[in-house]
């Protein structure tokens, strides 16, 4: 650490004694004679090179606090502060820089702007909130005060605040944002699904669409609450939306799908668009769904012949797995290994293997996440496909 913080103080050093030589040289060329440079400062260089930092760090914050035209200095000792995790110090380097009467427009906006980020690393939004909003409408600090904002509000679940100042961000040309919208309305909808509210569910729902057509959380949640309505066959035309919105999230369908499809006694309709979907993209959830369905259908030999003939071309864990289970339930097992053996070492690997993936940061998960825990992206996690998911 000691070494960490004379290189951290290194350039604070170099900075006050820019500003002193400067100083100086303006009273030189007034013709006032050269002042000498202040001894505080050879005391802090001193210090430096005795490897006393912690001194060092001392000396030069009393120069800044002496000197009103040092005002660089103080947001350097606050940087240096941040970069030791002492942000209390640097919260009140900044506040006092704020309380300064000779300090400028710019500066004053710059030290409110670095005091809204103290008190979000401090973990008090509330008072970053008020910084940030009173930055908001500056024509220097207006996009990263509402940047900020946005994270403030997606931390404290304020989605209503969220959508006002996505929509403010809106021009900044961030293709994305549409899409970040669309998710805050649909944390609005899931409140008001859980509340009963239908009626208020399909308006957030709607907007949700009118921001990003594609969303397929939107999708989900418009099929969930055609489900609660006893309306199975709209739930079905809508989950199979999910297709041409996003082919990657049709797992997450399959099972309410055919729900839906056996309460309308269609189930060949489904093992029809079951095939389909099969046929078009061959996911493992999609294949053991139709294996299922067959061996529900008492066509076990024939549902074994598919596994085997798509283990032959796409080696899988999961349906690995599956056949395993099939031969020991119908009779069908292997002389010359225990498939229960088997069973048990394949169930290890993957009790412990992630199911989704951020396509933005890489983050794993064994359930998924509209917004990735890790950078904090929406829409970006999703079930994993390929033989290191399966």
């Amino acid at each position: 650490m000691g070494l960490e913080l004379l290189f951290l103080l290194l350039p604070v050093a170099a900075l006050s004694g820019w500003f002193l030589g400067r100083r100086n040289s303006v009273v030189n060329k007034r013709g006032k004679g050269c002042a000498p440079l202040s001894s505080d400062y050879f005391q802090g260089l001193n210090f430096l090179l005795n490897e006393q930092q912690d001194e060092a760090l001392e000396v030069f914050i009393r120069m800044s606090e002496q000197d009103n035209e040092t005002i660089e200095i103080q947001f350097a000792l606050a940087s240096l502060f941040l970069r030791r995790g002492e942000v209390d110090r640097a919260v009140r380097i900044h506040q006092n820089l704020i309380a300064r009467p000779m300090l400028s427009r710019a500066q004053r906006k710059k030290a409110l702007y670095e005091l809204g980020l103290d008190y979000m690393r401090a973990g008090l939004l509330d008072r970053a909130e008020g910084l940030f909003l009173e930055l908001s409408d500056d024509s220097q600090y207006a996009e990263q005060g509402r940047r900020q904002l946005l994270e403030i509000y997606q931390q404290e679940k304020e989605w209503a605040k969220a959508i006002d100042i996505a929509r403010r961000l809106k021009s900044k040309r961030d293709a994305a944002l549409p899409g970040v919208i669309a998710h805050f309305y649909c944390e609005r909808a899931e409140e008001a699904l859980k509340s009963g509210d239908y009626a208020e569910t399909a308006k957030l729902l709607k907007r949700a669409v009118a921001e990003d057509r594609n969303c397929v959380r939107a999708t989900l949640l418009e099929a969930k609450v055609a489900e609660k309505s006893n309306q199975p066959k709209q739930a079905v035309r809508i989950y199979r939306r999910v297709e041409q919105q996003d082919p990657e999230y049709l797992p997450l369908i399959i099972e309410p799908l055919k729900h839906c499809y056996q309460q309308l006694n269609a189930t060949d309709e489904y093992q029809h668009y079951l095939q389909y979907l099969c046929d078009k993209d061959e996911s493992i959830s999609l294949i053991l769904a139709n294996t299922q369905l067959l061996v529900e259908q008492g066509e076990e030999r024939v549902a074994i012949e598919k596994l085997i003939d798509y283990l032959q071309r796409r080696p899988s864990l999961r349906a690995l797995d599956y056949l395993l289970e099939l031969r020991t339930l119908h009779g069908h097992q292997q002389q010359e290994i225990d498939p229960h053996v088997v069973r048990d070492v394949i169930h290890s690997l993957l009790a412990v293997k992630p199911v989704c993936r951020c396509s933005h940061c890489g983050f794993t998960a064994k359930t998924l996440h509209w917004q990735c825990p890790s950078c904090k992206q929406w829409g970006k996690i999703k079930p994993i496909h390929g033989i290191e998911g399966e």
